[in-house]
C-alpha cells in the first residue's frame, strides 16, 4: 500500500514538473513568450457573501434554445421588452421573435460565405477576425439603439431596424482595442466598455 502511494505521489510530481516546463508547447499561452501572471489580492472570508441559494434554483432552471444558436455570449431585450436579441459565433446579432431566431445585425463589413453556419462554434474561430464575434450588448432605452462590443471590430451601434452596425470607436486615449469584451450604459447615455487586453486578440 506504501508504494502505491509513493507511486502515485511521484505521478503527481512528473504530472507538475510537465505541465511547469511544458516541453511540447501544450500549453494555452506557449504562443505568448512575454505572458506575465500577477497575484490577485483576495477579499478578507468576512467580505464574501453569505447568501446561499437553500432551494437550488439554478439547478432546476429550464434550459432554454439548446443547439439553436452557436455560442450566444450575452443577452438584451429591447425598450419594448422583445428578445432576446444575442451575439452568436459566426458574428452575427439574433434576435427571438418568439417563434424562431432571425438575424437582426452583424459588426462586420466584409460578410461573405466564409460566415456561413457551421457545424460547431469553434468552426468560426479561424475566421472570426473576418466574421466578428459581437460579445457585449446593451440597448439604449430611450433610442432604442442597440450597442455592440465586439471582439475584432471595437465598440459599434445599430439603430432600432438593425444591419450593419456602425463603428463608434476602435481606440481609447490612443490605444487600440484588442479584446473588446462587454459594455454598459447608464441613464445619460453614456457608455462604458471593458477591454480584455491591450496586447491580444481572441485569437
Amino acid at each position: 500500500m506504501a508504494q502505491a502511494g509513493t507511486v502515485v505521489r511521484l505521478l503527481f510530481f512528473l504530472l507538475a514538473l510537465y505541465c511547469a516546463v511544458d516541453p511540447f508547447r501544450h500549453s494555452a499561452i506557449s504562443d505568448f513568450p512575454d505572458f506575465e501572471a500577477f497575484a490577485v489580492d483576495m477579499p478578507a472570508w468576512s467580505q464574501v457573501p453569505t447568501l446561499r441559494d437553500t432551494k437550488n434554483l439554478l439547478q432546476n432552471s429550464e434550459i432554454k434554445f439548446l443547439n439553436q444558436v452557436q455560442g450566444p455570449e450575452s443577452i438584451a431585450f429591447d425598450p419594448l421588452g422583445r428578445g432576446p436579441y444575442t451575439g452568436v459565433a459566426d458574428g452575427r446579432v439574433v434576435f427571438w421573435n418568439g417563434q424562431s431566431w432571425t438575424d437582426f445585425a452583424h459588426t462586420s463589413p466584409n460578410r461573405s460565405e466564409l460566415c456561413n453556419t457551421k457545424p460547431s462554434a469553434l468552426s468560426y474561430l479561424k475566421n472570426e477576425h473576418i466574421c466578428g464575434r459581437p460579445l457585449g450588448l446593451r440597448f439604449d432605452k430611450k433610442t432604442g439603439d442597440l450597442y455592440i462590443a465586439d471582439a475584432y471590430f471595437g465598440l459599434l451601434k445599430v439603430g432600432p431596424e438593425g444591419g450593419l452596425a456602425t463603428s463608434l470607436t476602435t481606440e481609447a486615449e490612443g490605444v487600440p482595442l484588442r479584446f473588446t469584451n462587454d459594455l454598459d450604459l447608464d441613464d445619460a447615455g453614456n457608455v462604458y466598455f471593458t477591454d480584455s487586453s491591450t496586447k491580444y486578440q481572441r485569437r
